[in-house]
């Protein structure tokens, strides 16, 4: 997948079919959107993602809310669904301030070279956001584009957004997120080293330090599956501080594999959260949490139906 980031010189080849969007989560709703540009490729056109970095609310202030998705994230996942081209439009004061109709023509028809465009019903850019769906409908014969607007996709009678999925991961519901984004809520990184506590009572775990700006669920223990080298395991993973055996306040995301012990600092992983178990707390002694981790373990081995 090429990668524009940084940039607004750029110029791509041939006919392009574009999305256009924040894409956080890519959720149900974004995934219909990528299925209308993935299925232009039938007709020789290259699926090209058009999104912005930083997003609107991070530019503006409007709002401090973490991300769904890291950028490493997204990126894997545009590129494991097909996608051929991310271009990540660097916005700023300038950039943001570009007249809707200028952004059409120089960005979409110019550089883009869009033939095919797909776009959200709430779908907004230029200065202001002044730009919208009915402007790209409106401009699509001028400037010789196809515009497909795509409705909301619902589940239990609300609009899926990534609004409703950050609420999701915010309480704690993994169920309910997975179902909002057609998989399970996950965490990717590369495996640090921790402080080796569970190795020492024979419960070893694998470490992941997530980017501040990313976006997890409350502090406690949930079950969870690693992927990890084209394998699907499971596991129970631990998300916090980890109070009872450390003083400092760093977040981790810290799993139990279950009938594995290698080691793999260094290594790419991802932690899909399936359900909740219970709060973080802190254990008067080690001996206490040995017990409870204990205990974790053996109720996620009966969660995954494991012998």
């Amino acid at each position: 997948m090429q990668v524009i980031q940084g940039t607004t010189e750029f110029e791509l080849e041939g006919e392009i079919a574009a999305a256009i969007g924040k894409f956080d989560g890519i959720h149900l709703g974004h995934q219909k959107l990528l299925r209308c540009i993935l299925g232009q490729k039938e007709h020789g056109r290259k699926a090209a993602v058009f999104t912005f970095d930083p997003p609107p609310a991070v530019l503006f202030g409007a709002g401090q809310e973490k991300e769904l998705m890291t950028r490493e994230e997204k990126r894997a996942a545009f590129e494991k669904m097909g996608i051929e081209v991310l271009v990540e439009f660097p916005l700023n004061r300038e950039t943001a301030a570009i007249r809707p109709e200028s952004f059409i023509t120089e960005m979409l028809v110019k550089k883009m070279h869009t033939a095919y465009l797909a776009a959200g019903t709430d779908v907004t850019f230029g200065n202001r956001g002044e730009g919208n769906a009915a402007l790209l409908r409106g401009l699509a014969e001028k400037y010789g584009y196809e515009v497909h607007i795509i409705d909301k996709v619902c589940y239990n009678g609300k609009a899926v957004s990534s609004t409703e999925v950050r609420k999701a991961v915010e309480q704690g519901r993994m169920e309910e997120a997975a179902c909002l984004l057609g998989g399970p809520y996950a965490v990717q990184g590369t495996v640090m080293h921790g402080n080796q506590y569970g190795r020492t009572i024979g419960m070893p775990t694998v470490n992941l330090l997530p980017p501040a700006e990313k976006l997890l669920p409350p502090n406690g223990v949930y079950y969870s599956e690693v992927f990890l080298e084209g394998r699907r395991l499971a596991g129970i993973t631990n998300i916090g501080c980890k109070p009872t055996v450390s003083e400092k306040m760093q977040i981790g995301v810290e799993t139990y594999i279950y009938d594995f012990d290698r080691e793999i600092y260094g290594t790419q992983i991802k932690v899909s959260l399936l359900g909740f178990r219970r709060a973080e707390r802190k254990f008067h002694g080690r001996d206490e949490l040995k017990e409870q981790m204990a205990k974790d373990i053996e109720e996620g081995r009966r969660y995954h139906a494991l012998p």
